[in-house]
C-alpha cells in the first residue's frame, strides 16, 4: 500500500510545560474531531509518529505532543519555517452529528489533546447542550483555557494535588449525570471510565492510543482486542464504542 506524505511548513513550535509541546503547521485538509496524522522528519528516526489533531482552524493545524523518545525529541527542536512531512487526516474520529444529549469529556494527560477540537465542534454543533470536561494530569496542567472556551465547566484532578482535586480524574466524574461520555487517555483510566459507564448504562466512546508504523491499516502493529476479534486502531479506530473494546 502506497502512503503519500506532503511537506508542511511549521508556523510555531513551543514548549507548553515540561516535555509537552504545541506545534502549529500549515494544512488545507478538512478533518473530523478525533482523527490523527502521521508525522515524520528526515532525521535519525525513520518511522513516522501518530499525533492527534488538537485543533484545526482554516489552513492551520495544531498538534500537541509529548517528548517520549528520539522521534518526538527531534520534533521539539523544530522552529518556525522548518518543514515536517505529514499524511492525514486518518482514522474515523468522534461522531458529533448524532444527538448525544448531555456530554461529559473525560481525558488524561496527552489524551486531552484531541478533545479540544472535539469540544469545539460539539459546541458549534450543539449550542444549547451541556458539555462538561474532566481532565486529569500527574502534576502540571495544560489546555485548560482552550477547554474553557467551549465547555460549561472544566474540572481538574492531579496526582500530586498541585492543581484541582488530588487524585484520579475518575474520582470527580459521575457518569449518571450524562447521556454520553467521550474519553481519551491512559488505557487504565479509560477502562475505569468504561466500567463506570457500563454500570450506569451510559453511552461511552473512547479514543485508543497505540504504537503505529503506517497509520493506514497495512502493518497491523496497532491492533486492539474487541468483542469481534482484533481490530486496527488506525483504520477501524481510533474511536470505538467503549462497550465494544476489551481493555
Amino acid at each position: 500500500m502506497s502512503i503519500t506524505y506532503r511537506r508542511s511548513k511549521i508556523i510555531s513550535n513551543e514548549k507548553v510545560v515540561d516535555n509537552i509541546y504545541k506545534m502549529v503547521c500549515q494544512d488545507e485538509n478538512d478533518i473530523k474531531p478525533g482523527q490523527f496524522y502521521m508525522l515524520k522528519l528526515n532525521g535519525q528516526t525513520l518511522l513516522p509518529r501518530p499525533i492527534s489533531i488538537c485543533e484545526k482552524e482554516g489552513n492551520k493545524i495544531t498538534f500537541l505532543y509529548a517528548v517520549v523518545g528520539k522521534g518526538t525529541e527531534e520534533f521539539s527542536k523544530l522552529v518556525e519555517g522548518n518543514e515536517v512531512a505529514l499524511t492525514g487526516p486518518l482514522g474515523n474520529g468522534f461522531n458529533i452529528d448524532e444527538n448525544l444529549g448531555k456530554v461529559a469529556i473525560v481525558a488524561g494527560g496527552i489524551g486531552t489533546a484531541p478533545m479540544v477540537e472535539v469540544s469545539k465542534r460539539l459546541r458549534n454543533k450543539h449550542k444549547d447542550e451541556i458539555i462538561d470536561v474532566y481532565v486529569g494530569f500527574r502534576d502540571d496542567i495544560y489546555l485548560i483555557e482552550e477547554f474553557s472556551n467551549y465547555a460549561d465547566k472544566v474540572e481538574v484532578a492531579t496526582n500530586t494535588g498541585k492543581h484541582g482535586h488530588k487524585g484520579f480524574v475518575t474520582e470527580i466524574f459521575n457518569p449518571e449525570k450524562y447521556d454520553t461520555v467521550l474519553c481519551c487517555g491512559p488505557e487504565v483510566m479509560m477502562k475505569a471510565v468504561v466500567d463506570m459507564c457500563k454500570e450506569k448504562g451510559v453511552k461511552v466512546y473512547i479514543s485508543m492510543e497505540k504504537h503505529m508504523a503506517c497509520g493506514v491499516g497495512a502493518c497491523l502493529v496497532c491492533t486492539c482486542k474487541t468483542k469481534n476479534g482484533n481490530k486496527r486502531t488506525c483504520k477501524d479506530g481510533p474511536v470505538f464504542d467503549g462497550s465494544y473494546v476489551e481493555l
